[in-house]
């Protein structure tokens, strides 16, 4: 529902908006700009959850019939939890957030800067399969400037989450935002979905684009001349 130009979400026990639970999976929609998460999220440690997982893991494989004696699958479960906490899902962890230190712009460059072609590997929080991109980063100094890496650290951070691809653009922004002190951050995420291409419509060569303009990058002069650093 919309009101004054805001979109507001509907919840029911059913759904969001006249969309069922379903809908909402294969339509991928996201439900806000934060990641779903529990109050109680950091309760237990890191190595509680892997414990947990790895039990888990291990009933959802015996269900599916596969012979957990078998020296291959053995010890699938214990690698999958080691897996979803210390690495694709770290990003849950505001413990792994990167440290970030700015300096003075003592250069004095006052123009955009792009660190573009950023890889990423993601996951769809309704299917639980990758999203594979590149992202494109771009800010124009306010009087501090961060390391280049650190653009990357950024990235790769709300990347490594169950996620919506709207909304890591947006989280990357907006972090941006809030380190560098200005409004002047842009962010273009180009990421194929495996959730479209293996599995419901099978589609294997479409991809999504999604941009998060901030500041100066809202004019049409400087989203040209963005344009034309990352496609040369």
């Amino acid at each position: 529902m919309e009101k004054n130009g805001v979109l507001n979400y509907v919840h029911t026990k059913n759904g969001i908006n006249g969309f069922s639970h379903e809908e909402i999976g294969d339509e991928h929609l996201s439900t806000g700009p934060e990641t779903p998460m529990k109050p109680d999220a950091f309760l237990l440690s890191d190595e509680e959850k892997k414990d947990k997982i790895a039990a888990l893991f291990a009933e959802i494989m015996d269900v599916m019939g596969l012979d957990l004696t078998d020296d291959s699958l053995r010890g699938t479960p214990q690698r999958v939890a080691k897996m979803y906490i210390d690495e694709i899902f770290s990003g849950l962890n505001p413990a792994n957030k990167p440290k970030i230190a700015l300096f003075d712009n003592k250069y004095r460059y006052n123009q955009m800067l792009v660190e573009k072609n950023i890889s990423f590997y993601s996951n769809c929080e309704h299917h639980f399969v990758p999203i594979m991109g590149k992202a494109h980063v771009a800010y124009i100094s306010s009087g501090k400037v961060i390391g280049l890496s650190k653009l990357n650290r950024v990235v790769q951070y709300f990347a490594k989450r169950p996620q919506v691809q709207e909304r890591l653009t947006n989280q990357i922004g907006m972090e941006l935002q809030q380190i560098l002190g200005t409004e002047d951050v842009a962010v273009i995420i180009d990421a194929k979905h495996l959730c479209v291409s293996s599995r419901g419509i099978k589609d294997e060569t479409s991809a999504t684009v999604t941009v998060f303009y901030g500041g100066a990058f809202n004019s049409p002069e400087k989203i040209a001349e963005l344009h034309n650093y990352i496609n040369n």
